[in-house]
């Protein structure tokens, strides 16, 4: 319904109720809102899936290595503790370590849901509130599909990471709408985009690349709301707020750094944790994944216009400077191309099966 219709100034059509940490923002102007945010939504609507029928959940996992990654991917890898390590013993690091990777992906998800309703709640504009709402369900998704392959496949589970918890307490707690776009939309689901992509790229397990192929479909096109909506809004800032913004994607951009440590998982394991940290740090593959962690993060956040002398500089000093030209938009449509190639490899194997059956039958 147009606004045009009402007796009202137009102006007169919004209405925020105050309450403990946000306010909720009802917006009576029914006018059709940006094109490029209103073809998200559309996009958003038929893209919905059902991890029930698009997962295939009876297939089983070598728990030596559950993903089925190269042994490079392990970040202690050729470290003198690890090549004292037996090969059971070294099965058990890949089992807690994907578990612990798993865990954080969960409850990730989860600060998603809640942080998607609260932008329901609290973004001043419908277009944005009717994108937002196919997010919540997308995030619900995604806990549910995750916390089902802990339950049922890794059967262990770690608890949230301190930097990621930081970083969550933060976006929910902040009552500006934009903060909880920057630290979850932007930050948070940026760098998990690339955590998800080196698994479903360097992964062999079939079930645990499938789960992040289609769970990345969905966060690419969640980031995609974090440019449009904060690309608009962030032109109008005054440079006061600017830096406040870009003061505080630093902060989380090192904190998120320092959370794929894995020291949680070293200290369950007795490993040595000082010993396994510093030589994670050193560690040139893990300089080198840590630097992919920023692929979709960097070029995002001078797309949204937040690229100050501060940022640029740290981005310099993380080594990702360069990342700020890659095509987001080229790298979205990749993700929905892998996320239909593995609907495909799924109807093989079901045909193959099928087949095989009907095989034995005659």
């Amino acid at each position: 319904m147009s606004t045009r219709l009402y007796t009202l100034p137009i102006d007169q059509t919004r209405w925020s109720i105050p309450g403990v940490g946000a306010t909720t923002v009802l917006d009576w102007n029914y006018d059709e809102g940006r094109d490029r945010l209103l073809a998200l939504y559309e996009k958003g609507k038929s893209r919905q899936w059902n991890a029930i029928d698009r997962l295939d959940w009876s297939l089983g996992i070598d728990r030596a290595n559950p993903l089925g990654m190269p042994d490079s991917y392990v970040p202690i890898a050729g470290s003198a503790v690890w090549n004292k390590l037996g090969e059971k013993e070294k099965g058990t690091v890949r089992l807690h370590l994907d578990a612990w990777r798993f865990s954080q992906f969960l409850h990730g998800e989860q600060g998603a849901l809640v942080c998607a309703a609260k932008i329901v709640q609290t973004v001043p504009d419908l277009d944005s509130k009717l994108y937002a709402a196919t997010q919540v369900v997308d995030e619900a998704r995604h806990v549910e599909v995750y916390s089902r392959y802990l339950q049922e496949k890794l059967q262990l589970a770690y608890p949230i990471n301190g930097h990621l918890k930081t970083l969550l307490d933060q976006a929910i707690s902040d009552s500006r709408w934009d903060f909880t776009y920057l630290a979850m939309q932007v930050i948070i689901e940026g760098l998990a985009l690339a955590a998800f992509g080196t698994i479903r790229d360097l992964g062999t397990d079939p079930l645990g690349q499938a789960i992040n192929a289609y769970v990345m479909e969905d966060e690419a096109r969640h980031v995609a709301f974090g440019r449009l909506a904060l690309r608009e809004y962030y032109q109008g800032l005054t440079q006061r707020e600017r830096d406040e913004r870009e003061n505080f994607v630093v902060v989380a951009c090192y904190l998120m750094q320092d959370r794929f440590l894995a020291r949680e998982v070293w200290e369950h394991l007795d490993l040595g944790t000082a010993e396994c940290v510093e030589y994670v740090r050193a560690s040139p593959f893990v300089q080198q994944y840590q630097k992919r962690l920023f692929t979709r993060l960097v070029p995002t956040i001078k797309d949204i216009g937040l690229w100050g002398p501060r940022l640029r500089l740290a981005f310099t000093h993380l080594g990702v400077i360069d990342l700020g030209d890659v095509d987001l938009d080229v790298l979205g449509r990749s993700d929905d191309d892998v996320a239909a190639e593995m609907d495909l490899l799924r109807a093989a194997r079901g045909a193959d099966i099928r087949r095989v059956i009907a095989d034995v039958q005659t």
